[in-house]
């Protein structure tokens, strides 16, 4: 029994939610909350940071379902303390560590929404972004050469420090980047500074990506374009990983290589056989059967080879179809009264009852839904402690 449901909840994921779901919907979030894209939502990006690395982990999540966050602070993890979330996010989205991300620049991630067809039968998809690149007219240098000063707000340090009292005796250093160089230690005075790039030593330009999409992938699979991330100068660009977000189908659901879909049926059909068609993700019409005598009972689930996803990289392979049967019931009424043994004739026998004199015989009814309804609505509001009704009866 799970003792504490605050990690799963920051996800929105149940506490049986399993290691995929957890995946999906920690890059949901991160995503979304991602410091670049949500520069005041910092603190919610950790918490959903650390969640997920708990959660990802079958030790931790075990330790964490069995004594609660308290139990992952005293022994969970190496004194009680967290991965960096940046670090957990690159790890997650094709990045790499500490030491690979100073030698490069930062990964640029895009979640690209994809249709189910596009995922079957494969598609290119065109899509573009804005990246910095080296200003074209100062080569990423920012000005003139031989001009750059040390800059005189910060002393070349490239941080501000400054000094806040928060009570009596008591004074606070809060240390914030300086605005003047940006965090640079150096500035160009306005006469030497590229007009191009004002300074910055990169510019904004759009740049449009070719995205392949082959048969089979998957929803959360990465695309790479490597070296395709922002510039800046002395460093190595990153890269742009594109990660695949499949919409819901009205028809059908995938599961791994298997398309599972429900399809309804007649009683008629369920007893006497049927011929149904299906169109494909590909706009085939399929024409399946089910034999005279060969009875369909509701819920039933059937299956026809390689009609499912293509295999990805494998695409003349594919998965299953699945289909579930509902079974549709004729409405009250359907069939005059007199012509009832006629069918009861042609039906499996019954069970028959022996009734006795110690036994009640009492009246089945429909539930009125609605009534039941109003009567939970009335008693949230009443205080006295008087009987109750039950459900209740329509009268027919």
């Amino acid at each position: 029994m799970v003792r504490e449901t605050g990690y799963y909840d920051l996800l929105g994921v149940s506490p049986k939610a399993s290691v995929d779901e957890i995946k999906k919907a920690y890059r949901k979030l991160a995503l979304k909350y991602h410091p670049d894209k949500n520069p005041n939502e910092g603190e919610k990006f950790k918490l959903i940071s650390q969640a997920y690395e708990v959660l990802s982990d079958p030790k931790k999540r075990d330790l964490y379902d069995q004594g609660g966050e308290q139990a992952i602070k005293e022994g969970g993890l190496s004194g009680g303390e967290f991965s960096s979330p940046m670090d957990i996010f690159n790890m997650f989205f094709g990045g790499g560590g500490r030491v690979h991300r100073e030698r490069r620049g930062k990964n640029v991630v895009h979640q690209l929404s994809v249709t189910l067809e596009e995922m079957y039968n494969g598609t290119t998809r065109k899509l573009g972004l804005q990246k910095n690149v080296i200003c074209e007219k100062c080569d990423g240098y920012g000005g003139k050469k031989g001009t750059l000063e040390k800059c005189s707000n910060c002393k070349g340090r490239g941080v501000q420090i400054k000094v806040q009292q928060i009570g009596p005796g008591m004074i606070q250093q809060i240390q914030s980047m300086c605005l003047d160089c940006q965090g640079q230690g150096e500035r160009f005075n306005s006469k030497d500074r590229c007009n191009n790039c004002n300074g910055h030593k990169v510019e904004r330009k759009k740049k449009i990506l070719e995205v392949h999409i082959d048969k089979g992938m998957k929803d959360g699979q990465k695309i790479m374009f490597h070296g395709e991330g922002d510039q800046e100068p002395g460093l190595e660009p990153g890269d742009v990983v594109i990660v695949l977000d499949q919409k819901e189908h009205p028809v059908f659901q995938r599961q791994e290589d298997n398309l599972i879909m429900k399809m309804e049926i007649k009683l008629v059909e369920a007893l006497c056989g049927f011929k149904k068609t299906i169109c494909t993700l590909d706009n085939r019409m399929l024409v399946i059967t089910s034999p005279p005598g060969q009875v369909v009972k509701h819920n039933a689930i059937k299956c026809v080879q390689n009609e499912g996803m293509p295999l990805y990289r494998d695409p003349y392979e594919r998965g299953q179809l699945i289909i579930q049967f509902a079974v549709e019931f004729p409405e009250k009424g359907w069939l005059p009264e007199h012509m009832l043994p006629q069918l009861e004739a042609l039906l499996p026998p019954r069970d028959e009852l022996m009734i006795t004199d110690d036994m009640e015989e009492v009246d089945l009814c429909d539930i009125d839904l609605n009534s039941q309804r109003r009567n939970y609505s009335r008693e949230a509001y009443e205080e006295d402690e008087g009987p109750r009704g039950g459900v209740q009866c329509q009268t027919q």
